[in-house]
C-alpha cells in the first residue's frame, strides 16, 4: 500500500513539476540565456514581420540580446523608418547588434543605424545614404505607336511625374524638395543612431558606398566580422557567459504576404509608379 501512495505522489510531483515549467515558458520567465537572430534580407518592401519579431524579443525576458543579420541593398522609405524605429526603441530594452552580410546599403544601413553596435565584414557593401526616385518615361514609345492619353485632373500637379510624358521645370523642383527632405531624414536619423553630428554625416551622404573596411574608417561601423562575432559580441555585451542559445524563427510566406509585397520584382515593375526609395541601385 505505502508503495502505491509513493508512486502516486511522485506522478502527482512530476506532474506539478512540468504544470509549473509549461506555465514559465508560457509567461517568459527567463529559463536560460539566448540570443535572438532576426533576418532582414532583400528589398525592404515591407516592414511588419521585421517589426512584429523584434517587438516580441524585445518583450521576451528570455531573450538577452538580438542579432540583427541585415543583407540587403534597402527599399521603400516607410518601411525602412518603421523598421529603424523599432530598432531604436528595442535598444532600449535590450542590446541588439547587427551583422552586415553580402550587402548593407541605403535602407539596409538605415535600419542598422540606430543598433547597439555594427559589425561587418571587410568586404561588405555599405553606406549610400541618399534617396532616388525612378520615373519611367514612355512618351516617345506612345508617339510611335500612335496613342495618347487623356488626362482630366483638378489639381495642377495631380499627375506630376506621370510616366506619359516628361517632367517639366516647376514639377521637377517639387520633387527635388522632396527628395532633399527625405534625404535630409535620413542623415538626422543616422547621426542619432551613430551619434555623430548631422554635419559629419552630411559630408559621406552623397549616395556613395563603402565597404565594410572603408565603413570603419568613417564610423559607420564599429568592428570588422562575421555573424559568428555579431553573435559574440551580443552575448558579452549582454553579460552572457559561455556560449549563448542563438533562437530565430523560421519564415512563412502566406497568400497574405504575397498580397502585401512578396511577389516578384517583374511583376512588380509592370505597373509603373512613382516610388521614393533609400536602395542602392547601381
Amino acid at each position: 500500500m505505502k508503495k502505491v501512495l509513493f508512486i502516486l505522489l511522485g506522478l502527482i510531483l512530476t506532474m506539478a513539476f512540468l504544470s509549473l515549467m509549461i506555465a514559465l515558458l508560457h509567461k517568459g520567465v527567463p529559463l536560460g540565456e539566448k540570443v535572438a537572430l532576426v533576418r532582414i534580407e532583400g528589398p525592404i518592401i515591407d516592414s511588419k514581420n521585421a517589426v512584429d519579431e523584434i517587438k516580441d524579443y524585445a518583450r521576451d525576458t528570455s531573450i538577452k540580446a538580438i542579432v540583427l543579420r541585415v543583407d540587403s541593398p534597402g527599399g521603400a522609405v516607410a518601411p525602412s523608418q518603421e523598421i529603424y524605429e523599432e530598432v531604436r526603441k528595442a535598444t532600449a530594452k535590450k542590446k541588439i547588434v547587427v551583422s552586415m552580410g553580402s550587402i548593407a546599403a541605403s535602407g539596409g544601413y538605415y535600419i542598422s543605424s540606430p543598433a547597439s553596435r555594427i559589425v561587418a565584414n571587410p568586404g561588405t557593401l555599405t553606406g549610400s545614404i541618399g534617396v532616388i526616385m525612378e520615373i519611367p518615361n514612355i512618351e516617345g514609345l506612345m508617339n510611335k505607336v500612335g496613342v495618347k492619353t487623356e488626362v482630366i485632373k483638378s489639381g495642377r500637379h495631380k499627375d506630376m511625374a506621370s510616366a506619359f510624358r516628361g517632367i517639366g521645370k516647376e514639377e521637377r523642383v517639387i520633387l527635388q524638395n522632396v527628395l532633399d527632405d527625405v534625404h535630409d531624414q535620413f542623415i538626422k536619423s543616422v547621426a542619432e543612431g551613430r551619434k555623430m553630428l548631422p554635419e559629419d554625416v552630411r559630408k559621406i551622404a552623397d549616395g556613395r558606398i563603402f565597404t565594410g573596411k572603408q565603413a570603419l574608417a568613417v564610423g559607420l561601423v564599429d568592428e570588422l566580422g562575421n555573424l559568428e562575432d555579431a553573435i559574440k559580441a551580443a552575448a558579452k555585451l549582454a553579460g552572457i557567459k559561455g556560449e549563448p542559445e542563438v533562437v530565430s524563427k523560421k519564415e512563412k510566406i502566406s497568400f497574405l504576404e504575397l498580397l502585401r509585397g512578396k511577389f516578384p520584382k517583374e511583376l512588380a515593375d509592370f505597373f509603373p509608379t512613382v516610388k521614393i526609395k533609400y536602395v542602392f541601385s547601381p
